[in-house]
């Protein structure tokens, strides 16, 4: 227990039980009840509604030598936020050390609070019980009081939970980096808070029209692929339009196509003339627009789903999130009257990572140009020096194809495909990419062995990766960008939200932010300079710059891979409107 020695003015486990406000997904939380224990002392504190609303601040010590345990905390920290209370200033998510603890291999039960307890052969209530609970929670008051008391036990099961599982896990913490986990749970929470603004009157109005827009745009955009017949793609249709066009599809073990929207999407990259009937398919198969959920003051909130990845990124629901669904359904996010929305993008941010991690000078001296493509391809000696985008946009294509062919892990027959070269191109310019970058790759190299040798990786701060049998080197090889990007990220969003900038939400290497028009300009600068610390503090003083796009009232925020559907939709719309 010795870890817990500083934490003087008390150890305190806490469960809330909680039901989006009206009962509506998308609101923020309402608090129905808060269990407290203090792990030291074993005393037991049990809060009803009433009493929690009717305080201004935690009926417990949330200062700077207090410690609050949870599982799952920011749900715990939405409460906080709602009820207006100061949020704790030590957090530790047994949740978030539990799937850094067994990340890379798959707990037999799962990563929610019974699986952890069953891992350490912990006693635990039954999940018909927790479910029936819940689901009493969810159904909302009044609830009698004998309700009331079941709920409170209930509440105070989890707490009892959390005190049999702390000893249990101490012994793995690191706790100053836990404690820096637990600092992104309470920026999640303000990002959930904040939400994203969507425009609600265009997603009533695309829902109301939805069944003619779908056969209008099969009219318009399959006229030249052949493959529906009514609502439903017919594979064959498919498999006669590949053979007339030439193109090599990827196939199943048994020899049938491969049809999933990814693979979809790879070979959009690859042959642009299959983007229009991908983005058909997704629009069809995605468009839930009752799925994504947005509260009663037009904002999209759902589950940010942090450190759900094994790279330890947030993973929302494709469905419920903004940004999950087709790229086009992003046009119905817009900042309200006197806002600007900003999307605010590290700049190359693997390559950047790479560079910094593996300490090699060219790739360094390439990020610091603001071109690396381009300066990768003068260091290879493929252009001259002076060289720029403009005089010479095909061999800047080439290697920027190659280093994401690197990032991505592809081969040179992929690669090929991609730059439309032949196979000897392709491999030439993986051949020098590693001439160019040696240190880069003895690092990836000794990366993949340290890996499959010791069995586990570790980011900057500790995420760490399991490896256990059969290993797929490219995942391997990938996980320090992928690993330390999300730990950037997070680092990011703890800055930016703890400086009281209000983050709508996280997209992978991104962040979407809102700001007042009113000293825009200042707000950004603040914003990406907050951006450049976190990248210094994970890779060690190495800064990425980032990109950011504005987006102000009463425009509406764009994709641009999904302007050309969006566009066609509106027209739909208006065309169905003046029938």
């Amino acid at each position: 227990m010795n870890q817990l020695s500083d934490f003087t003015d008390g150890v305190f486990l806490i469960d809330f039980e909680f039901r989006p406000e009206n009962g509506r997904e998308g609101n923020t939380p309402e608090p129905v009840c808060l269990v407290v224990k203090e792990f030291l002392s074993g005393v037991t504190s049990r809060y009803w509604k009433d009493d929690i609303h009717s305080r201004s601040s935690a009926p417990f010590s949330v200062g700077r030598k207090a410690l609050c345990v949870a599982y799952y905390s920011s749900a715990e920290m939405d409460c906080f936020l709602k009820l207006g209370w100061q949020l704790p200033e030590n957090v530790l998510d047994l949740y978030v050390e539990f799937r850094c603890l067994t990340n890379g291999t798959s707990p037999q039960n799962g990563a929610n609070l019974l699986g952890a307890l069953l891992y350490f052969g912990l006693p635990t209530i039954s999940a018909q019980h927790k479910d029936a609970m819940r689901d009493l929670t969810l159904r909302g008051g009044p609830w009698s009081q004998q309700e009331q008391l079941d709920l409170l036990d209930y509440c105070e099961t989890d707490v009892s939970a959390l005190e049999l599982l702390l000893p249990a896990m101490l012994p793995t913490l690191d706790l100053p980096r836990a404690l820096m986990r637990g600092r992104y749970m309470k920026a999640v929470s303000h990002m959930q808070a904040t939400g994203t603004p969507i425009d609600t009157q265009m997603q009533l109005e695309i829902a109301t029209y939805w069944d003619q827009i779908q056969d209008a745009l099969i009219e318009e955009i399959d006229a030249s692929y052949g493959v529906f017949e009514g609502r439903t793609f017919k594979t064959k249709n498919w498999a006669d339009y590949l053979q007339k066009e030439g193109i090599a599809w990827p196939r199943l073990a048994t020899g049938r196509l491969e049809l999933t929207d990814d693979t979809f999407k790879q070979m959009a990259r690859i042959y642009p003339k299959v983007a229009p009937i991908r983005e058909l398919r997704s629009a069809l198969s995605e468009m839930r627009l009752s799925n994504i959920t947005v509260g009663d003051d037009g904002r999209n909130r759902c589950l940010l789903s942090p450190f759900a990845s094994k790279t330890g990124r947030n993973q929302p629901s494709n469905s419920r999130f903004i940004y999950g669904p087709s790229v086009w359904l992003r046009g119905l996010i817009k900042p309200p009257k006197g806002f600007c929305l900003v999307y605010v993008d590290y700049s190359q941010q693997e390559f950047g990572i790479a560079a910094a991690l593996s300490g090699d000078e060219k790739m360094m001296e390439a990020y610091r140009s603001g071109d690396p493509y381009l300066a990768f391809a003068i260091q290879a000696g493929a252009v001259p020096q002076g060289a720029t985008k403009q005089s010479h946009k095909v061999e800047r294509e080439q290697f920027k194809a190659c280093v994401l062919a690197v990032q991505y892990g592809m081969g040179e027959i992929s690669l090929a495909q991609r730059i439309n070269q032949p196979v000897a191109r392709a491999r030439q310019l993986l051949a020098l990419h590693r001439q160019t970058y040696r240190t880069f790759w003895a690092w990836s190299d000794a990366t993949q062995d340290e890996a499959i040798l010791n069995g586990k990786l570790w980011t900057t701060f500790g995420w760490e990766i399991r490896v256990k049998g059969q290993v797929n080197a490219r995942s391997l090889r990938n996980f320090p960008m992928q690993g330390n990007g999300a730990e950037m990220l997070r680092i990011a969003c703890i800055f930016l939200t703890e400086a009281g900038i209000r983050v709508c939400a996280p997209v992978h290497d991104a962040v979407l932010i809102e700001l007042p028009l009113v000293g825009l300009d200042e707000g950004i600068a603040k914003a990406q300079g907050l951006m450049r610390q976190a990248s210094g503090a994970v890779l060690g003083d190495f800064e990425l710059g980032s990109d950011a796009k504005i987006v102000c009232y009463p425009d509406r925020y764009m994709d641009e891979r999904g302007q050309v559907m969006w566009d066609t939709v509106m027209r739909l719309i208006q065309k169905i409107k003046d029938q």
